[in-house]
């Protein structure tokens, strides 16, 4: 949970809302659990769905936050065979729930897991597709902080993470 760390750091530190993007193919349980029931961490989540894909338990579209967290915690299950088109579709709406969060600062937690040739996810993101999502995360003009999550044996993974940063860069 070093996501959860450094968000709570941030706020620690003089931030009134952070938002967390997690974009890693595996839904962030334990950072959802952290900040379920909190309004100052906005969690977005764009993964398997729980149906098909691990943690199996957590993870669906109705898990919106409790009590003062009601609503400020949003989940993109995504099915097999997921391409980049409608993933991105999920990432717009994420980042357009961000942009309306008034963030002060916005954290990744970046898994380039979501490769088409990632051997335990089942999404079908190709390499360019990252430096197109980095433009768009950096679009929204927030200070933010990557945090490496995911990628597994495949060559691609340092290619794709450096692509996300890239984009974001540009």
């Amino acid at each position: 949970n070093n996501i959860a760390i450094a968000a709570q750091q941030f706020l620690d530190n003089g931030a009134k809302r952070v938002a967390i993007l997690d974009v890693d193919f595996h839904h962030g349980n334990g950072t959802q659990d952290i900040f379920y029931e909190r309004s100052d961490v906005l969690f977005a989540s764009l993964h398997g769905d729980p149906k098909d894909a691990f943690p199996h338990f957590l993870g669906y579209a109705d898990e919106t936050g409790s009590g003062d967290g009601e609503g400020f915690n949003i989940n993109y299950p995504l099915a097999p065979g997921t391409t980049y088109s409608q993933w991105s579709a999920a990432l717009d709406d994420a980042l357009a729930r961000i942009k309306n969060f008034n963030t002060d600062v916005l954290l990744i937690s970046l898994g380039v897991d979501t490769f088409e040739n990632d051997p335990i996810s089942f999404f079908k993101l190709q390499t360019d597709d990252y430096t197109n999502y980095g433009k768009r995360i950096a679009s929204l003009g927030l200070p933010t902080l990557f945090v490496m999550e995911g990628g597994y044996a495949v060559e691609e993974i340092g290619v794709n993470t450096v692509n996300v940063l890239r984009g974001f860069e540009e």
